[in-house]
């Protein structure tokens, strides 16, 4: 009983569910459950968390739980347990996940998402279906598709590649069409498709949503630049990031080192990364594009299709297992490194945008997936987060607009005195977000420090601000 309090006082989840009386949405709730990885219903606990109990005979209670039954399609078969708690009746529905899905409730399908159940979209029907079989889209027969339409030179580049990366030892004899059956992407002489959209001369004429569309905009609907890049998949990774160099800043950072140092808007690693996991993982079904959309302030990847089944945003962002949408094409991936089948794609991305000193990529399910990169780690709430002042907050976004701001500036903007201006000031200099250019003097002002990159930049100018902090000290700070 007590665990039974605990667990209603957690609340509802994506597998908890409270209903006041049996109604419709039970059996609904009990086909969602099965389709994703099970869950529990009670009976008699209101949404809010609040147990008010239910008044059922053993018949009323049977013939309840047998309408779920009579309702699924496949039969889901619940696991009925009654608990007593402060004198109150509350009758707990097991459902189990069940192996072969998805499972219909009066001729639909639902899965769930958080507390929710969500109507699940044809494409989504197909997918769940074949992974619970243990099957994907992509290792199909290609429709239309024959042996005549693969460019077997690909393939032995392939071969090269895999063989290179030591993943996978195919041995010299092995002849292009060997290769492809013994990875099960070529059967009784027909082309799999991801055979097609892999290695074929012209995967457009068979998939033509199969493109990546790149676009570079001034604002929302003015486009600068537009592409759309076709041929196989592993080449429109290429030539994606192509697109993406001659559409973002780089500037070319002086070391210590003989070569100088390329700092991009967005780490292209981190870009890489996105491009690559949404090629592979996206569904090919759906008759859509995978876009790359760059803006002054952001740059986004966003692919056709949600994430995979019994795959939650929540859980992309802390150690998860690889889940392939495309089995066919993640281990032609794998073998030539483009990808790690541990669901490490997430964390990379992050990590490339930490070291790059930008905020970390923002993921989002929306109508599909979709993957923002911004370039401004200066935010109102990430300034908030370092202790910094509403006074303080305004003058970075003075500055974010002006590029540069006085002492005087800050007095005129915030409305305080000199005094208040420079202690101010010295605090966002203290704290790397601003660097003093000038040491006393109407000359002086405060700018961002190098690109608003954490610890880049060369040594030079690094020493030279601790020189004029040192001065500062001595002097006492003051323009």
């Amino acid at each position: 009983m007590e665990e039974l309090k605990n667990l209603i006082k957690d609340g509802e989840s994506d597998s908890l569910e409270f209903k006041e009386n049996f109604t419709k949405e039970v059996a609904i709730t009990a086909g969602a459950f099965a389709n994703t990885e099970g869950g529990t219903i009670l009976i008699g606990v209101t949404d809010g968390g609040k147990i008010r109990g239910v008044q059922l005979s053993n018949e009323a209670l049977k013939d309840r739980v047998n309408r779920i039954s009579q309702v699924t399609e496949p039969m889901v078969i619940p696991e009925i347990d009654v608990e007593e708690i402060d004198g109150k009746r509350v009758i707990v529905i097991g459902i189990k996940e069940f192996p072969i899905k998805p499972v219909a409730v009066r001729g639909r399908c639902y899965r769930r998402v958080g507390n929710s159940n969500r109507v699940m979209l044809p494409h989504e029907i197909a997918s769940m279906h074949l992974e619970s079989t243990g099957m994907s889209w992509d290792k199909l027969p290609a429709r239309g598709a024959s042996l005549d339409d693969i460019d077997f030179e690909k393939v032995e580049i392939y071969v090269r590649r895999a063989n290179a990366s030591g993943r996978r030892k195919i041995e010299e004899w092995e002849t292009p069409v060997q290769v492809l059956e013994k990875l099960k992407l070529v059967e009784d002489g027909k082309p799999s498709w991801a055979a097609v959209l892999l290695f074929s001369k012209d995967p457009q004429g068979f998939l033509s949503q199969a493109v990546i569309h790149c676009g570079r905009f001034k604002e929302e609907v003015m486009v600068i630049d537009d592409r759309m890049i076709g041929g196989t998949i592993i080449d429109q990774i290429e030539e994606g990031m192509d697109f993406v160099r001659k559409n973002i800043n780089v500037e070319f950072v002086m070391t210590d080192r003989p070569e100088r140092e390329e700092i991009w808007d967005y780490p292209l690693d981190a870009v890489r990364e996105a491009i690559i996991n949404t090629v592979c993982h996206r569904d090919y079904t759906i008759f859509s594009n995978v876009e790359v959309r760059i803006y002054d302030d952001r740059l986004m990847v966003w692919s056709p299709g949600g994430l995979p089944s019994g795959i939650t945003l929540e859980d992309l962002l802390k150690l998860h297992s690889s889940k392939l949408r495309n089995k066919g094409i993640g281990g032609v991936f794998y073998d030539i490194k483009l990808i790690e089948q541990w669901g490490g794609g997430i964390e990379k991305m992050i990590k490339f945008c930490r070291e790059a000193g930008l905020p970390d990529p923002v993921f989002e399910e929306e109508q599909g997936f979709r993957v923002t990169f911004r370039k401004d780690i200066y935010t109102e709430e990430y300034l908030h987060s370092l202790g910094l002042n509403e006074r303080q907050v305004k003058a970075v976004m003075y500055v974010k607009e002006k590029g540069r701001i006085t002492n005087g500036e800050y007095q005129e903007l915030c409305g305080v005195r000199k005094r208040q201006a420079t202690e101010d000031l010295k605090k966002l200099w203290d704290k790397g977000i601003f660097v003093r250019v000038g040491t006393t003097g109407k000359g002086t002002y405060y700018t961002f420090k190098g690109r608003q990159r954490s610890e880049r930049g060369d040594k030079g100018a690094a020493k030279a601000q601790k020189r004029q902090r040192r001065q500062s000290d001595e002097e006492g700070v003051g323009e």
